[in-house]
Parts: structure tokens; sequence; C-alpha cells
């Protein structure tokens, strides 16, 4: 399965288009961004070194087909769709996204370590 392809279908008309108002509010910043929207019941992002780690996630499984499927391997999605919207917020940076722990890898909830060079 492409989770790529899978991802961007999910977020490109939903998540992206709300991430890229407020990136955009925030004056292109990803720091500001996350400081003002950074915690939410459905988001959660924390800066780790300024301008370029983060830890963002969610605070449970907001995908229907993974809450179905229980499959751990499905969160390759989520990061996949994490990563897609930070390369297309910053076209110019290269971005990595790990995945440190799922909902369905059974963690608390789903948390990211972005790195943006």
């Amino acid at each position: 399965m492409d989770y790529r392809e899978k991802a961007i279908r999910c977020v490109k008309d939903t998540v992206l288009p709300v991430q890229m108002g407020q990136f955009q509010e925030c004056g292109g910043s990803l720091d500001e961004q996350y400081r003002k929207y950074g915690d939410t019941a459905v988001f959660f992002a924390e800066i780790i070194e300024p301008g370029r780690v983060y830890e963002v996630g969610y605070p449970q499984c907001v995908c229907p087909e993974a809450r179905e499927t229980r499959d751990p391997a499905h969160c390759e999605c989520s990061r996949q769709s994490v990563l897609y919207i930070l390369e297309t917020l910053l076209p110019e940076r290269a971005v990595t996204v790990e995945t440190l722990e799922t909902v369905l890898g059974g963690a608390e909830k789903c948390r990211f370590r972005v790195t943006v060079e």
C-alpha cells in the first residue's frame, strides 16, 4: 500500500489548507505557528530546537480507517501526512519526520520528531 498517496489524498483539502493559513498568519514561522496552534484537542506541537527540531502529534488516533484496522503499520500514513504538509509549507527546506510512538503501537499518543534542515 502506498501510504504517501493515501496521506496526500487525506490531508490536501482538509488539514493542509488549515495549516497553510496558520503558517501564513504566523509569518511563515513554524515556531510561531506551533506556539499559537500547537496545543489543541486534535494536534500538539513542541519546539525542541527553534527553527529546526519539533515534536508533533495527536493525543489520540484521528484516522477512522486506522482505528478500524488497528494495524500499527497504518501509522506510516500519519507520518507521511506530516511530511507532506511540512514539505508543502517549507518547499525550500529538507524535512524529515521520524515516528517516535503511536497509539496503535501501544502508546498513549502519536508522536513524530520533525527535523528541518
